[in-house]
């Protein structure tokens, strides 16, 4: 059993990216741990778990019903309830460290945050393992500790796709930045070719498929795109560990 820390945004984060690996870690017996910026419960975004507002060309940004399960048993959990500060959140009392991601504007304070820039740059330094998923890679990036790694991110095509879907409706909510993930994170690598797009066309992993996902492994660090590769890097993350 090990003790496995979750970042979370205080607000916006993406059900989907932070469920599913607490499922999938939680029923292989070990501890899952959250952190907030204030020591206060967390709370994701609403249109990606609802659906509401959304406009009917764009309900596939909802999360699966299956997922909403998930998240709203996590949300029940006494460590869910119950999270540290960040300021209070060290990389070395953790086997390992997750940082998710999500769309929406209150996702800001968590991807400029200067201590969770710290927690990443502690568990690169200590060669932990650490996995992080679509906006979950700019405070990585951000802290400094990309260069020389592959990875992968939310990639423009499928930010595009989904600020498209939805401007007509939620304005810029699903538009975080104006440049795209995957252009910040380029700029900060050695090569813009460690950073791996995957395949145009994505799989939506599931519990019962989770190879089914794409995700990035360079050593003890695992990266992936969107909830459809949720599963995907849970379940290898679990290997590191």
């Amino acid at each position: 059993m090990a003790r496995l820390l979750i970042i979370l945004p205080q607000t916006d984060f993406d059900p989907t990216e932070v469920a599913v690996p607490w499922k999938a870690w939680t029923d292989a017996g070990h501890v899952v741990a959250f952190a907030t910026e204030t020591g206060e419960v967390a709370a994701c975004d609403p249109v990606t778990l609802t659906g509401q507002g959304l406009p009917v060309w764009a309900k596939s940004l909802r999360a699966r019903d299956e997922n909403v399960v998930l998240y709203r048993a996590m949300a029940q959990s006494p460590a869910y309830n119950a999270p540290l500060r960040w300021s209070d959140a060290h990389a070395a009392d953790f086997a390992l460290v997750h940082f998710p991601g999500g769309h929406a504007p209150g996702m800001k304070p968590y991807l400029e945050s200067a201590e969770v820039q710290r927690i990443a740059r502690e568990a690169f330094a200590a060669d932990q393992p650490v996995s992080t998923i679509c906006h979950g890679v700019i405070p990585l990036a951000r802290a400094g500790v990309l260069k020389g790694r592959k990875t992968t991110a939310l990639t423009g095509m499928m930010e595009g796709i989904a600020v498209a879907l939805t401007r007509s409706r939620l304005g810029n909510h699903y538009r975080t930045y104006p440049q795209s993930v995957e252009d910040e994170v380029k700029g900060v690598l050695a090569s813009r070719r460690d950073f791996d797009a995957g395949p145009i066309l994505p799989h939506f992993a599931t519990e019962a498929q989770p190879e089914r996902g794409f995700i990035v492994r360079d050593g003890n660090y695992l990266s992936a795109r969107w909830p459809g590769d949720a599963w995907t890097l849970a379940m290898a993350a679990l290997k590191l560990v």
